[in-house]
Parts: structure tokens; C-alpha cells; sequence
């Protein structure tokens, strides 16, 4: 197996929410619970705080700087905390065979996402119980406005009168235009009422076609343009409809008479 080769499963992949303050609590729960495991524990800084707090055989401590020169493989690897980038955190990796497990604050929550997109998966977040954060319960005060007194608006009546403006008065110029005088494009109407434009798309009345004479060759004259289609050549009116011209063949039916048989 290679060196440089993450064994650690997904669903062996933990993050543990917890603050600051309860993390060495945390630690030696979890240490506890995995006693029968070579632990290995990593955090990015001093080591101060957990030496003093954990002295279980089977617990190994160490810095990211002091990561980078092991070869050793541990079963289960706890990080204390996050490391400033995700090639950090990918070496703490590859000393874990079994199962990860991650120690985090809410305040170091943006370095973890870095470290999952390297891993190309969102690790499992799983909160344990009494450990979890505790809310803010304070009140925020919003700020009220004094009241300020409401404006208070007049209406106007509709009895008083609007103000009227003489231009001819105003301006020195008097208009030779009547106030009764009509518009020069109001045409006058007829003496039926009717006007010009009013009825240009209507149809007008036709007059009857008459039949006015043949001329020299012998065909008919009418005072319309449908004279053919309405009118013979003799100048007689044309049906409405008019027999077919050409009609059917006739044939007639003689009734089949029985044969006779011939007597025997």
C-alpha cells in the first residue's frame, strides 16, 4: 500500500461539532470509547493543553510539522482542529487506516470546506450529545422612532372657484377668432345629414342592366357589364337556372319475361 494513498472510507469520515471549550472533554470521550485502537492525535499548534489532559498508552501526539517526518500509520486519527490548508489536512490523512475523526469549532467551519472539495465529498457532520452549541438567548432591542404628530391635510370645496386667466388682457393681444366661429376642417354637411367621408365605403345602388339593341354582328348590347352573363344573345332574360345541357342517355327497361319451359 502506498504512502501517499487515503484508506479512510466515507462513511468512517466524521466531523464532530463542539466548541472550543469542551474539545478536551470530547477527546478523552472519544478516546475512551476507541481504547482497543492506536489513536493518533493531531493539532495545527502547541500540544500543551492535550499532553496534560490525555495520557492514555495507545494515544500518539503530534504537530503538523512533526506529521511530515512519520511514516507511521495509525487506526483512528482525531484532529484537535483544522490545519490553515487542505494539503495539511490530506497528509493526516494518509496516517489513518480505519477511521478519521474531526474536532470542530463553528468559527473554523470555512476551512473546511476547501478541505471537501479537494476530497470531492461533503463529510458527515454528526453532533454528540452534550457538546452541542449553546444558543445566544439575548434579546436585541430594536430601536423605536418617538411618534411624531400626523400632518393634517385641508381639502379643498368644490364651491370655491378656480382662478381664470385673460390672455387678451394679459398679453396686450386680442384674437379675431369668434367664440361661436366653427374649425375650417368641419365640412358642411348635406341636406340629408349625411357627410362626404361618412358613406364613401358603402356600396352605391346599381342600377338595372337594360338591354339596349344588338350591334352589327348581331350581338346583344346592354347598359350594364354583366350583359353575358345575365342575358342570351337574342337579348332575352336568362333563367335562374337553366336545364342541363347535356343529358343523360336514356335507356329503356324492357321487363324480363320468364323463360318457358319446354314441355316434356
Amino acid at each position: 500500500m502506498s504512502a501517499n494513498t487515503i484508506t479512510v472510507k466515507h462513511n468512517k469520515h466524521r466531523v464532530h461539532p463542539c466548541p472550543d471549550d469542551k474539545k478536551i472533554e470530547l477527546l478523552n470521550l472519544l478516546i475512551n470509547q476507541n481504547s482497543n485502537m492506536e489513536i493518533l492525535v493531531v493539532r495545527a499548534n502547541s500540544l500543551d493543553v492535550i499532553k496534560e489532559a490525555v495520557t492514555a498508552d495507545n494515544v500518539t501526539i503530534l504537530n503538523d510539522t512533526e506529521l511530515k517526518n512519520s511514516t507511521k500509520t495509525y487506526e483512528l486519527l482525531i484532529s484537535y482542529d483544522l490545519p490553515a490548508t487542505p494539503t495539511l489536512y490530506i497528509n493526516r490523512l494518509f496516517c489513518a487506516t480505519e477511521m478519521a475523526l474531526i474536532l470542530l469549532d463553528a468559527k473554523e467551519q470555512k476551512k473546511l470546506y476547501p478541505i471537501e472539495t479537494v476530497l470531492k465529498r461533503v463529510i458527515k457532520q454528526e453532533m454528540i450529545e452534550g457538546f452541542e452549541y449553546l444558543e445566544d438567548q439575548k434579546m436585541v432591542v430594536a430601536y423605536k422612532t418617538p411618534d411624531k404628530p400626523k400632518r393634517e391635510y385641508a381639502f379643498k370645496t368644490e364651491t370655491e372657484e378656480k382662478p381664470t386667466y385673460d390672455k387678451s388682457k394679459r398679453d396686450g393681444f386680442k384674437s379675431d377668432k369668434k367664440p361661436f366661429d366653427k374649425p375650417k376642417w368641419d365640412k358642411p354637411k348635406r341636406e340629408d345629414g349625411s357627410n362626404d367621408k361618412a358613406k364613401k365605403w358603402e356600396k352605391k345602388d346599381r342600377e338595372p342592366n337594360k338591354f339596349l339593341g344588338k350591334d352589327e354582328n348581331g350581338k346583344a348590347i346592354f347598359s350594364g357589364k354583366s350583359g353575358d352573363r345575365n342575358h342570351r344573345h337574342d337579348g332575352t332574360q336568362r333563367d335562374k337556372y337553366d336545364a342541363p345541357k347535356k343529358v343523360g342517355r336514356k335507356i329503356n327497361i324492357k321487363a324480363l319475361k320468364p323463360k318457358e319451359t319446354p314441355e316434356d
